[in-house]
Order: structure tokens, then sequence, then C-alpha cells
């Protein structure tokens, strides 16, 4: 196609191929990789294998959105040997995030028993932490999150394994393997035990920098099995209720704002706690919608207030294109980008008004096109091509859009 890339992109689609990752881009970030890990030692070392392995889960991702069987069986057993050879290192053995990604890696491959396995056996051998322990925290998150995917309704949801894992996580004992339904009476302690627990997270004030960010993390990472938890045993306005008043809190606890420019104060590139908690709201609607009949309404308003905060937050940006391809007022979604993009100096709210029109030009295509044969290439959707043209024109001329490879390399594809 004229030019190679190191790594992929997404972007970019050729004729019905997506490009994949390069033998080339990929040897070259395993020599990179097989470098620095003869450098680090301790939790350097640790990080590392964690940035590797979320790379080769990256990758298996990729499979399985282009629906390649046979890449994806080859890749899984790649990324398996990778994960398992790191989990062998004597630092990594009881290190609880690794073991996390492991599991979701067997997951993603369709290993459902072993990747309950993965995560028992972890959880098992985490100790009692229970919710004062982050990765813990973190770990039965990941895994009740990935159980509640596997619903196909509310009904029964009380008796799943979802609520077992975060019941447990609440007793703060011993780790026991789903055996049977929870009791309701173990599920009204572990109800209260949370509800003081986010309490006490929120009227805490951290002494440092380092203690903000743990604190943050795992103030997420409890509102998120909280929320959870009434989900599936109240329904998704208790949920909601939680997600909307610990943003409210949020809010008005000073040093967390964020202020419109997408730069966060205290450590860089760490999502704000309040970020992260709209994510996780936006992102439970969502699988609401998808199981059961819910309005749009309440996603799209919570997903338009969050991104007037965060412009350049990719995952909202997302769902907000997701949710706008299913309405078909289009004037609403072309006017808040505009808002947004005059309001901050990210480039991400550029990409996605692209993506947006070149969607809906696709589908506009794809309908013309219909039984027609090849008549369609005599006309031309000019309207929108003009329109896609403009917003390119627009981005480049950005102070980021300049600088964007990303950007240019779109603009030209879009033009041949």
């Amino acid at each position: 196609s004229g030019f190679n890339s190191i790594g992929h992109m997404d972007t970019m689609l050729r004729g019905r191929h997506h490009i994949g990752h390069y033998k080339e881009g990929e040897e070259f970030l395993h020599n990179v990789f097989h470098v620095l890990f003869l450098l680090f030692s301790g939790k350097e070392k640790s990080n590392l294998s964690i940035c590797w392995l979320q790379y080769e889960i990256s990758k298996v991702v990729q499979c399985l959105q282009t629906k390649k069987k046979k890449k994806l069986k080859a890749q899984g057993r790649k990324s398996k040997k990778l994960a398992k050879n790191l989990l062998k290192a004597p630092d990594n053995r009881n290190h609880l995030s690794l073991w996390k990604l492991y599991a979701y890696l067997e997951w993603l491959l369709g290993n459902i028993d072993d990747a309950r396995k993965v995560f028992d056996t972890a959880l098992c051998t985490a100790g009692t932490g229970g919710l004062k322990s982050p990765q813990i925290c973190s770990l039965s998150l990941l895994y009740a999150q990935l159980e509640v995917e596997l619903l196909e309704s509310l009904e029964g949801a009380v008796m799943s394994r979802a609520v077992h894992i975060l019941t447990k996580l609440a007793e703060s004992g011993p780790y026991v393997p789903y055996s049977g339904p929870v009791l309701s009476v173990n599920v009204l302690k572990a109800r209260k035990t949370y509800e003081h627990a986010l309490q006490d997270y929120l009227s805490k004030t951290p002494v440092s920098d380092q203690d903000r960010v743990s604190d943050a993390d795992q103030l997420v990472n409890l509102v998120g099995c909280y929320a959870l938890l009434q989900y599936l045993t109240v329904g998704i306005d208790a949920a909601v209720l939680i997600y909307a008043q610990t943003s409210e809190k949020l809010e008005a606890s000073g040093p967390e704002k964020c202020e419109n420019t997408g730069e966060n104060f205290g450590i860089q590139n760490f999502p704000t706690a309040l970020e992260a908690v709209t994510l996780l709201h936006t992102n439970l609607l969502r699988f609401h919608m998808k199981i059961s009949v819910y309005p749009l309404n309440p996603l799209r308003e919570a997903l338009t207030e969050a991104l007037k905060r965060y412009p350049s937050n990719q995952s909202l940006w997302r769902s907000y294109i997701h949710i706008q391809r299913k309405s078909h007022s289009t004037s609403k979604a072309r006017r808040f980008f505009d808002g947004v993009t005059r309001s901050t100096n990210s480039l991400e709210p550029w990409l996605f008004a692209i993506q947006a029109e070149q969607m809906r030009k696709k589908l506009i295509e794809n309908v013309q096109r219909a039984d027609v044969g090849e008549i369609h290439s005599t006309i031309p959707e000019t309207g929108l091509t003009n329109r896609i043209v403009a917003l390119f024109e627009h981005a480049v001329q950005s102070e980021n859009g300049t600088h964007c490879p990303l950007l240019w390399r779109m603009y030209l594809n879009f033009l041949v």
C-alpha cells in the first residue's frame, strides 16, 4: 500500500484487510523488551512484565476484532507462553497484577474455566487483605465484571458467581471458590461493609502525592465493586446512585478537579478518580442497555457531561460514537463535536469527529449500493465528503494537529 508501519495502525482499512502487526515491527519491539529486561530488577522489572503482557493482550484483542480464528489461535499460544514464562520469574510469582492479566488473557481466548481457575488461585493465595488491598480489589473487580458480561439478563443475577466474588471480597477472610448462591444475609452484610468503606475513603485526606495515587486507585475499585453488587442485587438505579454520589463528593474535593485543558493535576497521565468513576458509570449503562430495555438519554447525558470535562478520553469518545450511530439526529452530535473542539486543545475530539462522519459516509454508501451492482460508483455522496475534508483541514491547522502523523496519514488515505 506504499507504506509500512511498526506495530499497527487501527484506523487504516486497506480493502478488506486490516493492517495487522508487521513482522519487522514485532521483531523490533521484542528486541526492545529483551534488552530492557536485562537492565531492570525488582519492581521496575515487574512493571515491564505488565507492559509486555498488556501489549500481547492488545494483539489478541485485535485478532478478536478482525475475527481471524487461525491467527487468534497462533497468537493465543504465543501470548500464553510469554505469560507463563513471566509468571515463573521469582519476583513475579506473587504479583497479583500479572496474575490478573494472565487470567484476562485466558478469558479473551475463550477458555472461561481456565481463566476462573487462575482468578480463584490468585485470590486464594492473595491472603485476607479484602477491601484494604488495592491489588485484591482490582483483581476481584475485573473477575466480577467479566462474570457479569456473561449474563443474558438480570433475572437470577443474585445467584451469579459475580455476587459471590464481591461478597467474599467484603468479608476480608480467605477466599473460597464459588460453590453455590450467596445467602441473602451475607449480601446485606457485604452491602453495609462497602457502604462504610466508601464513606471512609471519601472522608480521608491523603498525605503525599504517592498516597493520593494509590488512594484514588483504590477508591475507583471500591466504587466499581460496590456499584456492581448493587446492580446485581437491587438494580441499575441503585448502581447509578452510587456513581452519582461519589462523583458529587469528588467534584467537591479540590485537587481532584480537572480543568478544561485535558491536563490532570498531581501525577501525569494518571486519570483522576472522577474520570475513572465516570468511565465505570457509562460502561455499566452501556452494558445494561445491551441486556435489557432502558432509555438512551441517561447514557447520552452522562457521556456529554464527561466529554466536556475530559475531552481527551478515548474510551468515552468511542462510547459516544457508538450511541450516536443508533440515533438518527446527526445535527446534535455535530454541534457537540464543534463545541468541544473549540473549547480544548486536545486532538481526540477532531479525530473522533472525523471518524463519526466517515462511518456515516460508509453507511450511506452501503445503502446506495444495495442490489444495484456497480452503478453506485457514478453517484458519489459529495456532501459528506466535503464535510470530512473540511474537518481534516481544520484539524491539521490546529496546533497539535499539525504535528500528528496519524492525522496526516488519515487525511491522505481519505483523499486517495
